[in-house]
């Protein structure tokens, strides 16, 4: 029997990898906290199709960049009912080389993508910890594990995920919270539209961009499998692009 009150607070999950996620864990059981900054119509979109699964799903609108913004929206909520599973997906991009690259277009990504991930932890961590269960599950990037040029705030950013997540990892794993990080590569989303597909598709082995399912099917195994020993690693999820 499902048990109703498993909760995936999901971060970033109105569109592309964080919208697959949720409907892959709502799938599994989940009601779904959907987190996403203002695309208001693509997120009540997602609600929909999760409610048609069977599954509760609720809306929570805020920047992850504001940390006082954060805490207002998650910390009553998960004092009164943890989550068991926090996935972080949040992130934008802001691309330029690095020495035209502006202060605005490093701190944007840096604060998004790294200091969201704090922002939101911190919230959702302590519960989590009196609990004494948990699954966290960050969405790094082929990025943030090789770099690339033209993307050095947000391979920063992504790598930065990395470590934090690898240190949170030895600070929780007795707790029976487990930690790990899936790192994408081109994933067909809103974010890879522009990009040059015959100059990309022969650097990748399994010759294909992935898609958000690819993501979520990973994502859906690292929370939901019960003999689980993965814990502080990261997974890639790239098509062999970073062999």
């Amino acid at each position: 029997m499902v048990d109703v009150t498993k909760i995936a607070l999901v971060v970033g999950a109105s569109r592309g990898i964080g919208r697959a996620i949720a409907l892959r864990l709502a799938q599994s059981g989940f009601d779904i906290w959907l987190t996403y900054k203002g695309n208001h119509t693509a997120a009540q979109e997602v609600k929909l199709e999760i409610e048609k699964l069977g599954r509760g799903c609720d809306l929570i609108a805020f920047d992850v960049s504001n940390y006082e913004e954060t805490k207002a929206a998650l910390e009553k909520r998960v004092e009164d009912s943890a989550p068991q599973v926090l996935v972080y997906n949040a992130g934008i991009t802001r691309d330029n080389l690095l020495v035209w690259m502006t202060k605005e277009e490093w701190s944007s990504v840096i604060s998004t993508n790294l200091d969201g991930f704090y922002n939101v932890t911190r919230t959702v961590l302590l519960p989590m910890l009196k609990a004494k269960r948990g699954r966290i599950v960050v969405v790094s990037s082929v990025s943030g594990v090789i770099g690339q040029a033209g993307q050095v705030n947000y391979s920063a950013s992504k790598a930065g995920l990395i470590g934090a997540a690898k240190a949170l990892a030895r600070e929780v794993g007795k707790k029976n919270i487990l930690v790990n990080v899936v790192a994408p590569g081109l994933i067909e989303t809103d974010m890879t539209e522009g990009i040059p597909k015959e100059k990309i598709l022969p650097l990748i082995p399994v010759n294909r961009l992935g898609r958000p399912e690819d993501v979520a099917s990973v994502v859906n195994f690292l929370c939901t499998e019960e003999n689980m020993y993965i814990h502080g690693q990261v997974i890639g999820i790239d098509g062999g692009l970073a062999i």
